[in-house]
């Protein structure tokens, strides 16, 4: 059963890395920085599915993927020297709760509120999440630049 799941696992963060790769060639991001996009997308999907077998918690598994992806994004910003937010908006698609919002739409126009405002209340919540640990690792990389600068 180790073995199964295992398997899971790894297919689901290579289709991580194939869909941010399709994403990153249609966002027009050329050479090596392709490369390492898809592998953004992969350590997102994968940190995530890590932490969520371990806390069985969706919102923390999330916040910390996502703090996981944006502090890879500062490195790979940094070798490239292209702006941080090139990597880290391919690399959260992964993350980003389309279904839900699809589901809710899909719900409210089949005349079924509660279960609508349920999925909207949800989706946000993880929207919300995933803001959150981008402002959370943008302030931390900025105060740890300016003390190096002081030193």
């Amino acid at each position: 059963m180790f073995s199964i799941i295992n398997h899971l696992w790894l297919m689901q963060v290579s289709f991580g890395a194939i869909a941010i790769l399709g994403f990153s060639i249609r966002s027009n991001i050329r050479g090596w920085k392709l490369v390492f996009t898809s592998l953004g997308g992969a350590i997102s999907w994968g940190t995530y599915l890590m932490f969520l077998a371990w806390s069985s918690s969706l919102l923390l598994s999330i916040f910390l993927a996502t703090l996981s992806v944006c502090l890879y994004s500062e490195f790979a910003g940094r070798a490239f020297r292209v702006p941080v937010s090139v990597f880290v908006i391919c690399s959260i698609i992964p993350l980003v709760p389309g279904s839900g919002l699809y589901y809710a739409m899909k719900a409210y126009i089949d005349g079924n509120n509660m279960e609508s405002l349920q999925l909207m209340g949800r989706t946000l919540m993880i929207a919300g999440t995933i803001s959150v640990a981008i402002a959370v690792m943008s302030s931390v990389t900025n105060l740890f630049r300016k003390m190096i600068r002081r030193f």
